[in-house]
């Protein structure tokens, strides 16, 4: 099965977004070029680990003798992307992602994939247009400074959620929250 590869070298932008309230969100990677545009659905938790892996990979790039990538520490001012998602037409749910350097390009490279369902009947494939399953790909090339911003934004998205019990961890509804204690 051929795979449509949704490629974005030097993206205009790349940003995780949500659509609905906190508890109901739905959380989305959409990356722009140009008039070309994909989201791709995330979990919360995808959306968190990317943030965090992505600092982790820039923060270890920066011990490099000389940064010589010119690493920011912080988000630069002129990348902060506070704006809301484009018009949202999901392609796929992601299930596997990787995360990666370039030092060709000085760039991080973030894959992802359709979740796969070993019994669907290509439930997430998409047809060409000779009416051939097509499985599709996320493949996006962001600079330093763009990755760093990615991953600050991504923090406060996920973290603008529903806010915490202070006694069970759990986040606490709209409607009310009953909390268990575990038993000591």
């Amino acid at each position: 099965m051929p795979t449509r590869v949704h490629e974005f070298a030097w993206p205009d932008r790349v940003v995780v977004g949500t659509i609905g309230l906190p508890g109901a969100r739905t959380f989305y990677l959409q990356v722009r070029a140009g008039t070309q545009i994909v989201s791709i659905a995330l979990e919360k938790q995808q959306s968190a680990l990317l943030a965090e892996k992505i600092d982790e990979i820039l923060d270890q790039l920066i011990t490099v003798e000389g940064n010589p990538f010119s690493v920011p520490t912080g988000t630069p001012v002129e990348l902060v992307d506070n704006d809301q998602l484009e018009a949202v037409q999901e392609q796929f749910r992601a299930g596997a992602m990787s995360l990666g350097w370039d030092p060709t390009t000085a760039q991080v490279v973030l894959e992802a994939y359709p979740i796969t369902d070993v019994d669907a009947d290509d439930n997430d494939a998409s047809l060409d247009e000779d009416g051939a399953n097509v499985s599709e790909m996320l493949l996006v090339r962001m600079p330093v400074g763009t990755a760093r911003a990615f991953a600050k934004r991504t923090r406060e998205i996920v973290g603008a959620g529903r806010p915490t019990c202070p006694l069970c961890g759990y986040p606490i509804d709209a409607d009310g929250h009953i909390c268990t204690l575990p038993e000591v």
